[in-house]
């Protein structure tokens, strides 16, 4: 990360940074599209189970490791105001946290999940997957949960091409250990959907051990000599990480457990119909991928840019995130309506979920419109540190309006399951235009605080 002088400047290691993020989050995406995928390929049934694993899990995963990424935009600032030698101290307390919030998920959830997969009212069958799947996952919490915390660390230093790597690499792991353990080749027992959880598991481990090696030998990371010593559990510091992580991690899950309560709402539909919101779901969620890695980048440029109290770089840089991410999204809206056959061909063969995936993925053209315009204003916003609003504009605008709307629409008019898209639609609408409100005052009050004139 350097200071810059022009908007090109600024654009061209926008840039450098976001690609990398990018290919980083198509990676990970991937690794969930291949687990719903290849289940699909099984059977309906094992995809329907996967997704409703899925869905219990995702909210959980992305809310807690919400509050682990607080590292970013606190490693981002003190590399701004020139504080390199208190970050390993700060990245090691969230290493600890990392752990102490992997041990409360495992032990809660192997109490909790079959009273809540028992209370859904699923086909058994879709139920029993959906337990497996979660089960074998659980060996992954751990290791996941740290890396997270890694990932943030070498990401706020501006050297996303390190997470690429690893990711790009894991892709093909995940892929031969799905073969494996799905479809039981090789000698290996054949798992069906809850073999994906298996996978992804043991992939985990492997990105963590990636990780921790990179960091320890490779430059600039090996110049932190982050393992070189441990330091004692800092409650201080602790509470500055869940100040900033919390008011993120609830923000995520209010965003993420939406959908999850959707499709698990849907529990009452047919199997075809879960496993078709399932599959268009997914394809949103890969197109997110974009307005998310732009939110990620915005994190950390803005971060870096207000520790040095330039608020009219980060300003620049804000503008240059959501005109990306608006500009990409109309083509993705293209993309959609031209080629929704060839689509939900990927996941299902089956002709009654073929028809109805199409359907769904009318609505996901709408999703993506929103989530360009919201999700950077959200790491623009992490990138100030200023989180508490972001949380409380998520909780009204996808559960106050967004669940409630699509419930009533989706229960009490003929749109049936579509019901509960056109809901989520009008949160993430609402959610974006409360969330541009907040960007415009944040930067009006810091430009009028401490305007800083650069010289050329």
């Amino acid at each position: 990360m350097r200071e810059t002088n022009s908007i090109l400047l600024k654009l061209k290691q926008f840039l450098t940074i976001l690609i990398p993020i990018l290919i980083t989050q198509a990676g990970l995406s991937l690794i969930t599209f291949l687990d719903t995928v290849m289940s699909g390929k099984v059977s309906a049934v094992d995809l329907a189970g996967v997704a409703i694993g899925s869905s219990i899990w995702t909210p959980v995963y992305t809310g807690l490791a919400g509050i682990l990424m607080a590292i970013t935009p606190i490693v981002a600032q003190l590399m701004g105001e020139g504080r390199k030698q208190d970050v390993p101290r700060a990245v090691f307390q969230a290493i600890y946290l990392s752990f102490l919030l992997s041990v409360v998920v495992i032990v809660i959830g192997a109490i909790s999940i079959p009273f809540i997969l028992g209370g859904l009212g699923l086909e058994q069958s879709v139920e029993d997957i959906g337990q497996h799947f979660l089960s074998f996952l659980a060996f992954g919490i751990i290791p996941l949960f740290a890396y997270s915390v890694m990932r943030s660390f070498i990401d706020a230093l501006g050297k996303t091409r390190v997470t690429m790597f690893i990711t790009l690499t894991a892709l093909p792991i995940n892929f031969v250990l799905n073969y494996l353990f799905i479809f039981g080749h090789f000698g290996f027992p054949k798992l069906g959907g809850a073999g994906a959880g298996l996978a992804s598991a043991m992939t985990y481990w492997a990105i963590f051990i990636m990780s921790i090696w990179i960091v320890i030998k490779a430059e600039p990371f090996a110049s932190f000599r982050l393992f070189q010593k441990l330091p004692r559990f800092n409650t201080s510091r602790m509470g500055h990480i869940l100040k900033i992580g919390l008011p993120i991690g609830f923000a995520i899950f209010f965003e993420t457990s939406i959908f999850a309560a959707v499709t698990l709402l849907m529990g009452h539909f047919d199997t075809i119909t879960i496993a078709s919101h399932q599959a268009a779901m997914n394809f949103a969620s890969i197109l997110y991928i974009l307005p998310l890695s732009i939110s990620m980048t915005l994190t950390i440029v803005v971060g870096f840019e207000a520790g040095a109290m330039r608020y009219k770089d980060a300003q620049s840089y804000s503008y240059i995130g959501i005109g990306t991410a608006i500009l990409f999204s109309l083509c993705t809206a293209a993309l959609i309506l031209l080629f929704r056959p060839e689509i939900a061909g990927l996941y299902t063969s089956e002709s009654s979920v073929l028809q109805m995936t199409q359907h769904f993925l009318i609505y996901a053209i709408f999703f993506q419109l929103s989530d360009a315009i919201a999700a950077p204003i959200q790491g623009a916003l992490r990138g100030y540190k200023d989180v508490n609003y972001t949380l409380i504009a998520a909780f009204v605008s996808y559960w106050i309006i967004g669940l409630p709307v699509g419930y009533l629409i989706g229960t009490y008019t003929s749109f049936g399951a579509f019901g509960y898209w056109i809901g989520l639609i009008a949160g993430l609408a609402v959610g974006a235009i409360v969330l541009f409100i907040r960007l415009r005052l944040i930067e009006n009050r810091l430009l009028h605080l401490k305007p800083i004139q650069k010289s050329n």
